[in-house]
């Protein structure tokens, strides 16, 4: 359950728009297996810029932060046990940050993005699949992925707990 904080990270990409635009709605959750049982939560104070156009993917850029003290999995006492130094070490490394590095157009409205990804210090990059759609109020950003917690030092061995964890966004900006 612990490790399912890992997964957090990764939903800090909500992201859209092309001039810069700051995330106007942000829903990133997290899951993965503990004790063979799926579980999970959800991360809150997702904050980002986004300057994306699908017609200049190469010019394109999100930046996202979130903060791993908002991080909600319906259990204080697992909630307070994520935010120790053995999983996200909340008191020296209080925010997630994720950074595009590039775009690739997959086919319709999907989209492939590779992103930095630091998580206690520590940064990774990760592939992220995605859906951009416009909306009335702005651009809709939606994908899922998975991360391996060992990645980032979070929640050690265990023999109960998954390693992966599979994050889920959905991100809006104005446009």
């Amino acid at each position: 359950m612990k490790n399912i904080i890992v997964t957090i990270a990764f939903l800090i990409i909500g992201t859209s728009a092309f001039a810069q635009n700051n995330i106007t709605k942000a829903k990133i959750s997290f899951g993965l297996k503990n004790l063979g049982i799926k579980t999970g939560g959800v991360i809150g104070g997702v904050q980002g810029n986004i300057a994306f156009d699908p017609a200049k993917l190469a010019t394109s850029k999100i930046e996202a932060t979130a903060d791993v003290n908002a991080i909600n999995t319906d259990n204080d006492m697992r909630d307070e046990h994520l935010k120790r130094d053995d999983y996200f070490d909340v008191q020296k490394y209080p925010k997630m940050s994720l950074s595009s590095v590039s775009f690739k157009k997959n086919s319709g409205n999907n989209f492939t993005g590779v992103f930095n990804l630091t998580v206690k210090g520590i940064t990774k990059t990760v592939e992220v699949p995605f859906t951009y759609t416009t909306v009335a109020t702005g651009n809709l950003f939606n994908g899922s992925f998975k991360i391996n917690r060992k990645d980032f030092k979070i929640g050690g061995n265990s023999m109960t707990m998954s390693d992966d964890v599979t994050i889920n966004f959905e991100a809006e900006a104005a446009k």
